[in-house]
């Protein structure tokens, strides 16, 4: 059985809309793409090679799947070469190899290499291919599939990667429709740089409890009688 791994860099208050530059995704007048790189430190980094150190296939939207496809197919990967980098090179030789699985209305015009679009009816496909053998399911980006998967309750598990800065606006993580859900904290460590990197796993539905007294108070009755 296969895990859905929702996997993504967000800020303190939830903002995920292009991290890696301005050009990124401006839509709905986003002013901000590019809050990422002024971050980065060799933490970081290693965390991301953790992150992609087991047997994985990528899960995407549209939109971060055409940002990937005009970038990583396009990374050196020849060791000679002057402008190689080995830390991108290894990242762009694993997506390139891997299969991309992309929520798309366009499935004729998906070009990067071992790329298969979920069809017309995503959430039946994803649960189909949980059901089935193969490596994890893992997303980066892609804000509104994730809205789709969170909604469904399709994610096993969550990987955020949170910067110290709020934007205010943007893509978030987390749609008003997300299923309810309890998390369990599996593993998290801070970078110099103040990213706080973060596993949580699922740990069942959410329980209810109170703070109020047994015998409501007379202010209080009031209160709830003014309440909406």
């Amino acid at each position: 059985m296969r895990k859905i791994i929702a996997a993504a860099f967000t800020t303190l208050d939830g903002v995920m809309q292009a991290p890696g530059g301005p050009e990124e995704d401006p839509s709905g007048g986003f002013e901000y793409g590019g809050w990422l790189p002024n971050f980065w430190d060799d933490e970081l980094s290693a965390a991301l090679d953790r992150n992609f150190s087991e047997p994985f296939d990528l899960l995407l939207g549209r939109r971060t799947y055409d940002i990937f496809a005009a970038h990583w197919p396009y990374i050196e990967v020849d060791p000679e070469a002057p402008d190689f980098d080995a830390m991108n090179a290894d990242i762009a030789n694993t997506f390139n190899r891997i299969t991309k699985y992309v929520a798309t209305h366009r499935p004729d015009s998906l070009d990067w290499q071992n790329s298969q679009a979920l069809g017309t009816d995503v959430v039946a496909t994803l649960r189909e291919l949980k059901q089935g053998d193969g490596p994890d399911l893992m997303t980066q980006g892609s804000s509104e599939l994730l809205d789709l998967l969170f909604e469904n309750d399709l994610v096993d598990e969550l990987r955020l990667f949170i910067f110290p800065l709020v934007l205010g606006k943007g893509k978030r993580v987390f749609g008003n429709g997300s299923a309810p859900r309890t998390l369990k904290l599996a593993s998290s460590s801070l970078s110099p740089n103040g990213i706080l990197i973060t596993r949580y796993e699922r740990a069942g539905d959410v329980q209810i409890g109170s703070f109020a007294m047994e015998t409501p108070t007379l202010a209080e009755l009031e209160r709830r009688s003014n309440l909406g």
